[in-house]
């Protein structure tokens, strides 16, 4: 009797560790199930302050004090880590673009949002934009798509904001953006230099006569009932005197904004790509990029072909299709008839700053 009541307490024992093993495995399978389909990311996590870090690990990231004002140093990329919490506002042209249709980012998965190491910081019209989307296609570089204007126009808020703009990028990709403004910019290179005097600087420079007229033809396919080229050239009609202060002339004057920005980088800092090589030649110039950045020539010949009706290269294999792409509609525009004997003058008024900028940047790029 006494044995019959111990067996089926030991029966009934074992019953019950497998009903429990059967229930932790249970347990188990559904959490590495909820982990798999992503939903341990909705698990509260530990938000912290940056104002509640503590003295050791502040002094990893102390201010530095520059032009009067505090800018964190760049090693304070792991700040950034560790205050999730901080969500800057972020413009609508460049949260659309960073941004799938359903909100959530593509790529916030794997790596951490750094400043960029290097920017294309000129010239509006000097072919920034095809460079843009030309660098894109190497997978060695991460670029915002739309323009920050960090430098020039968004400054006061601050270096956190900036950052966050930037896409993610992983070990050995190099993030970038291009705001070709900054170029002409005063306050820009010393605020760029406040953050990062190592940053690699990209100027894309054209003939700026050239240049001047599709600046022009750019804004009066947004204003058609703006002046003629020439009324809007000279400062003076009867003496031909060329009016510096119109932005379309003042940009092309190269050698006096680079001058401003050697006061703050050395000239190993700078490339100038040729936006006329660019054009003729995408594959040789983007090799020259490359190499200043210090990537694997993965850009080359096979990435292109030259479209004849708008007059430049396009993409074969752009970033992101398998589709040929050319850039938009705004790229390529007719410009309006403007008589020869206003360029010739807009020409000589260039020559002595292409002849100094030729001796700065020590390339000859062949406008006169």
């Amino acid at each position: 009797m006494g044995c019959s009541i111990c067996r089926t307490r030991l029966n009934f024992g074992r019953a019950l560790s497998k009903v429990s093993l059967f229930f932790t495995m249970l347990l188990i399978f559904m959490y590495f199930f909820y982990c798999f389909s992503g939903l341990c990311n909705s698990i509260p996590r530990t938000q912290f302050n940056l104002q509640t870090l503590t003295p050791e690990y502040a002094s990893q990231n102390e201010l530095k004090e520059r032009d009067g004002s505090a800018v964190r140093s760049v090693s304070y990329d792991e700040v950034l880590l560790a205050s999730s919490s901080i969500q800057p506002q972020i413009p609508d042209s460049i949260e659309r673009e960073s941004l799938p249709s359903n909100g959530i980012s593509v790529s916030n998965t794997f790596g951490s949002k750094k400043f960029p190491q290097a920017i294309i910081i000129g010239v509006k019209k000097g072919g920034t934009r095809a460079l843009l989307e030309f660098l894109r296609i190497h997978p060695d570089v991460r670029a915002v798509g739309a323009e920050p204007h960090f430098f020039d126009r968004f400054y006061d808020k601050g270096l956190e904001w900036y950052r966050h703009l930037m896409p993610r990028t992983i070990d050995g990709q190099i993030t970038m953006e291009k705001t070709p403004s900054y170029f002409v910019t005063k306050e820009a290179p010393s605020r760029l230099c406040a953050l990062n005097c190592q940053t690699k600087l990209i100027v894309v420079v054209r003939d700026p006569v050239t240049r001047a007229v599709s600046d022009y033809t750019q804004t009066l396919s947004k204003s058609p009932g703006l002046p003629s080229f020439e009324t809007l050239v000279y400062k003076n009609a009867t003496s031909r005197t060329i009016d510096v202060s119109w932005s379309a002339v003042r940009i092309g004057m190269y050698a006096k904004h680079l001058e401003n920005w050697l006061q703050h980088f050395p000239l190993s800092s700078f490339l100038f790509v040729s936006g006329e090589r660019l054009v003729s030649d995408p594959a040789g110039e983007m090799g020259r990029v490359q190499d200043f950045l210090g990537l694997k020539r993965i850009v080359s010949d096979k990435h292109f072909y030259f479209n004849q009706t708008k007059g430049f290269p396009c993409l074969k294999k752009p970033e992101g299709s398998s589709r040929p792409r050319c850039l938009g509609k705004s790229k390529g525009r007719t410009h309006p008839h403007i008589p020869a004997e206003v360029l010739q003058n807009l020409r000589e008024f260039y020559r002595p700053f292409n002849l100094r900028f030729y001796h700065m940047s020590g390339q000859d790029f062949g406008w006169d």
